[in-house]
């Protein structure tokens, strides 16, 4: 994994000497080779699950997940069919359903034989996939995320997606043309602002172009099935507390959409704004903050 590359866009403090480096691990899922990236041994006392979002891939974010693995924590990071290292055999065929269904099978598999707290921490899109998995499967112990962008929400939609028409009519529209051209993949670019990626335009660049993440193709029934998910109703949603820790300076996903979310959930949640950090937080004092945030969730789990 080329996660070096990422590295070198986080504060120097950020990257611990030496390295922590991943361990790349394989698990079998319904006919794909899901590729896992790994940190952290038996002897933590707190597990932690990161996931990426579109655009994203498991080296795009270990330098996170090793700032977790630093702080104590066991930590995993899957690539998600479409990206990073993980076979997948029907490209075309890819939809959210599937990451959350494959994300669910992987959380219960991993907590079957194992009763430490399991955090997850979702990056982007990760957000809501965290959130989603955490109220199906019961077995989250708190969510941490940097954005809950919910598709219900025109507002969340026009932000997330490129193109025009992802007004109140889309989710229907492309609903009604995905028989027909749902399996056509096309680049994950045309879809999003990747350029909104960062504040810096050469991480912006990098996260555009990486052959892993930003540059796949995807077919438009992801786009389709993403648009149309019915995510669980956060006015009932007690399945863990939620911590949101949006990039204050987001030009990409704006915090004001997360928060929305995040105010209708009752149960236990906070909000940390990221000072100065775009989309990818990489700047100070924002990751700094993120890195505390995550310290006091872990902090709280450990008895």
């Amino acid at each position: 994994m080329e996660y070096e590359k990422y590295a070198t866009f986080l504060p120097a403090r950020y990257r611990p000497e030496p390295a922590i480096e991943p361990a790349s691990t394989w698990w079998p899922w319904r006919g794909r080779t899901v590729h896992i990236a790994r940190a952290g041994t038996r002897d933590s006392a707190v597990r932690v699950l990161v996931l990426h979002g579109a655009g994203g891939h498991a080296g795009a974010l270990w330098p996170f997940a090793a700032l977790a693995a630093r702080e104590g924590a066991e930590v995993l990071v899957p690539d998600l069919p479409l990206y990073g290292d993980t076979v997948e055999p029907r490209p075309g065929s890819v939809r959210y359903d599937d990451w959350v269904d494959l994300l669910c099978d992987l959380v219960r598999a991993e907590r079957r034989d194992d009763e430490r707290p399991l955090i997850v921490f979702g990056a982007s899109m990760g957000g809501m996939l965290g959130y989603e998995v955490a109220a199906r499967t019961r077995e989250i112990a708190h969510v941490v995320a940097t954005c809950l962008l919910d598709p219900v929400d025109p507002d969340a939609r026009r932000a997330a997606a490129r193109m025009s028409f992802v007004g109140p009519s889309a989710p229907a529209l492309m609903r009604a043309i995905d028989p027909l051209v749902g399996r056509v993949r096309v680049p994950i670019r045309w879809l999003v602002n990747m350029n909104a990626m960062s504040r810096n335009p050469d991480l912006s660049r990098l996260c555009a172009t990486d052959p892993k993440g930003g540059g796949v193709r995807v077919p438009l029934g992801f786009l389709s099935s993403w648009l149309n998910y019915r995510h669980a109703r956060p006015e009932t949603f007690d399945a863990a507390p939620v911590t949101l820790v949006h990039p204050a300076a987001d030009d990409w996903t704006p915090p004001e959409l997360s928060i929305r979310f995040l105010d209708r959930i009752q149960g236990r949640k906070q909000l940390m704004l990221l000072e100065n950090c775009g989309h990818y937080p990489v700047e100070e004092p924002g990751v700094g903050q993120a890195e505390e945030a995550l310290r006091g969730v872990l902090d709280g789990l450990v008895v």
